[in-house]
């Protein structure tokens, strides 16, 4: 009788044991679970006050060269109307002007590659962002060619420091990587000016050729007509030579280009507004 009892106690624990055993496992998993969607969304909090740091700092990097390019927009065409001024009065500062603008111009130029890298920066960063909304597992960082300004200010710092034939390598290599850009056209009218400083007058040429065929509205238009008509006045190409001087009298009138072209002109004997020949 004192077993039958122990029996009947026994068998409705051994039964709750066992249905209470899987319930516990369930649990488990569910609290392991629940800690790992807990550390994904941690992860997820600190990547977007990362990214949120970040766009901070490189907007104030875009605002900042977009002040700096206004400027230098601002005091280019200070130096412009002071050049034409100077040029009905005399011709004694024009040389000096001149690289003035030059050098201004060129500035622009890095200022403007700097901004445009700024931007890929910012399209680049806003991609990632909405990659890791959607995506957050498999964002992952892409590889980045060298930025296209790096090869340029590289280049144009060893033309400027005298290293003619690094400088010329470093634009040559812009132009095969980045055929299409605005400052390609820079890129071939500085390896004219290499060829040219070396006597290479051929090559010059037809560098400064490509700059007005393939870059026709670029900055170094004027410079590249001017610098094509002195390169074939030194090749004995002088009638050609003469024609490519007067498109610059007749095409930037008021330029500091013009005013040179007037003044070899002038030494050639010949005036500035004789009949051009056929159009480049």
């Amino acid at each position: 009788m004192r077993i039958l009892r122990v029996s009947i106690v026994l068998v409705p624990l051994a039964s709750l044991w066992l249905t209470a055993a899987p319930a516990w496992a369930v649990n488990r998993d569910l609290i392991q679970l629940q800690t790992q969607v807990q550390q994904l969304q941690d992860q997820m909090t600190h990547m977007q006050q990362s990214f949120d740091e970040r766009m901070g700092v490189m907007k104030s990097l875009l605002d900042q060269n977009t002040d700096n390019i206004n400027k230098a927009t601002a005091a280019i065409t200070s130096l412009q109307t002071s050049l034409q001024k100077q040029q009905t009065d005399s011709g004694t500062h024009v040389d000096q002007l001149s690289g003035q603008l030059q050098t201004l111009n060129d500035t622009l130029d890095e200022l403007k590659a700097r901004l445009d890298k700024v931007s890929k920066q910012l399209e680049d960063m806003q991609a990632a962002q909405q990659n890791l909304s959607t995506q957050p597992a498999q964002a992952q960082p892409q590889p980045q060619a060298p930025p296209p300004d790096v090869l340029y200010n590289n280049a144009l710092r060893d033309y400027n420091a005298g290293n003619n034939d690094l400088a010329a390598q470093e634009f040559a290599q812009y132009v095969k990587a980045y055929p299409n850009t605005d400052l390609a056209g820079n890129c071939y009218f500085y390896l004219a000016e290499v060829s040219y400083r070396q006597g290479n007058y051929q090559e010059a040429a037809k560098n400064y050729d490509l700059v007005l065929q393939d870059f026709p509205g670029g900055n170094k238009s004027a410079s590249a007509q001017l610098k094509k008509g002195f390169s074939l006045i030194e090749l004995g190409q002088k009638s050609d030579g003469i024609a490519e001087l007067r498109r610059v009298v007749q095409r930037y009138p008021h330029s500091p280009e013009a005013l040179q072209a007037r003044e070899r002109l002038q030494k050639l004997g010949v005036s500035p507004a004789g009949a051009a020949s056929r159009p480049q």
